[in-house]
């Protein structure tokens, strides 16, 4: 586990004590919420991407086949 030190303005660190965010508990999630959020953010970046680039979309058997074919090579790798 890695512990961090955060320095909060007192009225805040007061709301959110009593609130009961400040357990490790609450951090964790809010923090792996946050990240779900963000990462949801940089996808929809990425499809804005990829729309303005006008890249045809491929099929449901293509993509199972990069994905496999990337697997092989990550396997091929590990090796």
């Amino acid at each position: 586990m890695t512990q961090e030190t955060v320095l909060l303005p007192d009225a805040l660190a007061l709301r959110a004590r009593n609130a009961g965010l400040l357990s490790d508990a609450a951090i964790r999630q809010i923090l792996e919420a946050a990240m779900r959020r963000e990462a949801g953010r940089e996808l929809m970046r990425l499809a804005d991407d990829i729309r303005e680039a006008r890249i045809a979309p491929i099929s449901d058997e293509e993509n199972v086949a990069e994905v496999k074919a990337h697997r092989a090579e990550r396997r091929a790798c590990q090796s």
